[in-house]
């Protein structure tokens, strides 16, 4: 891939080179993409999605690698 690159002022310095847009545009391949309603069929499987997603942010617990030794 080939940065394209900008000529700027920068404060105390003149011109400066910089990168440009450096992302490549798309769309995603379907609508569904990215959804987690699709997959989930039954109340159950919803019920328990949402009850773990609120547990993540409103638990006591640390998760994972984000666990803390010390508390802050």
């Amino acid at each position: 891939m080939e940065y394209k690159k900008e000529q700027k002022e920068a404060p105390n310095r003149g011109k400066v080179e910089i990168l440009a847009d450096t992302f490549e545009e798309g769309i995603p391949a379907s609508s569904t993409e990215g959804s987690w309603r699709h997959k989930l069929t039954d109340r159950k499987d919803i019920m328990k999605y949402l009850k773990e997603g609120e547990r993540y942010w409103y638990g006591d617990g640390g998760h994972g690698s984000e666990k803390r030794k010390n508390p802050a």
